[in-house]
């Protein structure tokens, strides 16, 4: 085994944990397969309100695996993380599509506290 694996096999605990190189590349591939979906639906879904596909598909993919990283890699916890889809649907459909509400406007709920 190489010093590499040592040391990581050391910082993520497979010991104290029980697992193994072949069980944790099993579940990352498992975990990366089930979420896959969110990679084409989340940009669908946004651009019926305008939004550029390739731009939200690229975000998506950024924001997923930028997240997904450093859950795993700082706070040691085997969570992936991506954008949720929810509150993109209501944004689309209820507030761009059933409200009509016009441009930048779309985007003020995110900056404004609630009161």
């Amino acid at each position: 085994m190489g010093a590499v694996a040592a040391r990581l096999e050391a910082y993520f605990e497979f010991q104290r944990l029980g697992t193994t190189w072949r069980r944790e590349l099993l579940a990352g591939s498992t975990t990366f397969l089930t979420m896959a979906y969110i990679i084409f639906v989340n940009p669908s879904i946004l651009r019926d309100a305008g939004m550029p596909f390739n731009g939200v598909l690229q975000a998506t993919c950024v924001a997923a695996a930028i997240g997904s990283i450093l859950m795993g890699a700082v706070a040691r916890y085997p969570l992936a993380l991506a954008p949720g889809m929810g509150l993109n649907a209501y944004f689309t459909y209820s507030v761009v599509k059933g409200m009509h509400v016009p441009g930048r406007r779309r985007s003020e709920p995110c900056f404004y506290p609630a009161r």
